[in-house]
């Protein structure tokens, strides 16, 4: 049988209350009384129930976070600069995959709950109403990352997503290409489509090429569904000599397909994606793309939290880091 509490008390011979203090707050026990506790739970190999400490003391130490695609490499690195700032700060992460289901995400809201998490990081999604009355109504302290909420005072850490997609496109300008398009994500249910489609038309019309406005096709998050998109585009709009993608996964959807149809990269059409994932230096052609912080923007938004819960507010409740335009294979002057 597994020791328990009482066991360790009884081995002592003091009472469960003071076993509790001498874990918690030991220098409130005589050194007599907690010499003993001490040696009883090595003795033992007495380890306290975490789920039980939480109930006493309303902290469990641990970080909620929900992702929509855990197989996206983009979240990869998410994950991992939260987990590596958890660790500095003292948590444990349970993470939650919710493939953008609305009804998934309130069931993992609940669980958060039920297991007592002390915070949550919501990442990448549309903050919908039903998630924020939820989150709001447990009572359950939460910030955005790659995310944000024009509707719900939230903290949020992100790049500025109609900056960067500005900035890229305006490259493609200046390396002298004029009939330029695009592959986005639906707006429907993408929180950076919206203003990475802003920063495309507003590159154009500053340039005086509004007639490339249209020359959009949208795909959902997939490298499949990306070369769908790129065979769209390629068939409407045959003259397009470059590409930007809002992702990375989706530059290589588009490259695929372009290949395929023997037309070549950066030869014919100039490819630009964004995320600088580490896949994108290492595909054929190398990717020029906008690199986002990734693994910072997951450590920042366990500091962000960390401050939530700890302080009660965060001193810049929407935080933009910075990008980057890394120039690499899949482009080249007209």
């Amino acid at each position: 049988m597994k020791p328990t509490i009482r066991d360790v008390a009884k081995m002592a011979e003091v009472s469960i209350s003071t076993v509790s203090r001498v874990m918690n707050a030991p220098h409130t026990v005589v050194e007599s009384k907690r010499s003993r506790v001490i040696e009883a739970i090595e003795k033992l190999q007495y380890q306290p129930n975490a789920f039980a400490r939480g109930l006493i003391y309303k902290k469990s130490n641990t970080l909620g976070l929900l992702i929509p695609d855990i197989e996206n490499l983009y979240f990869a690195g998410v994950i991992r600069g939260m987990q590596d700032a958890c660790i500095k700060l003292g948590y444990s992460l349970m993470i939650c995959n919710t493939d953008r289901d609305k009804e998934r995400m309130l069931s993992y809201i609940d669980t958060f709950h039920e297991k007592q998490v002390d915070g949550i990081v919501y990442a990448s999604d549309v903050l919908y109403p039903e998630c924020y009355e939820k989150l709001t109504g447990c009572r359950i302290p939460f910030v955005l990352v790659s995310s944000h909420s024009e509707e719900f005072d939230v903290p949020s850490v992100e790049v500025d997503d109609e900056r960067a997609a500005y900035d890229a496109v305006k490259f493609l300008i200046e390396l002298g290409h004029t009939e330029i398009g695009m592959i986005g994500f639906n707006h429907d249910n993408s929180v950076s489509g919206p203003p990475r489609y802003e920063g495309f038309v507003r590159a154009l019309n500053e340039a005086g090429l509004e007639h490339n406005v249209e020359k959009v096709r949208y795909a959902n998050h997939r490298f499949e569904h990306a070369y769908q998109a790129a065979h769209e585009l390629f068939t409407d709009y045959p003259q397009v000599t470059a590409l930007f993608c809002v992702a990375d996964e989706f530059a290589m959807g588009a490259i695929s397909y372009l290949k395929d149809r023997n037309i070549l990269v950066p030869g014919q059409v100039s490819v630009i994606g964004f995320d600088n994932l580490r896949m994108s230096g290492m595909y054929i052609p190398k990717l020029t793309t906008i690199a986002q912080p990734i693994y910072q923007l997951g450590y920042r938004a366990a500091e962000k939290l960390h401050e939530l819960l700890t302080t009660g507010k965060v001193v810049v409740p929407t935080e933009k880091m910075e990008h980057k335009l890394i120039v690499r294979e899949s482009s080249r002057e007209r």
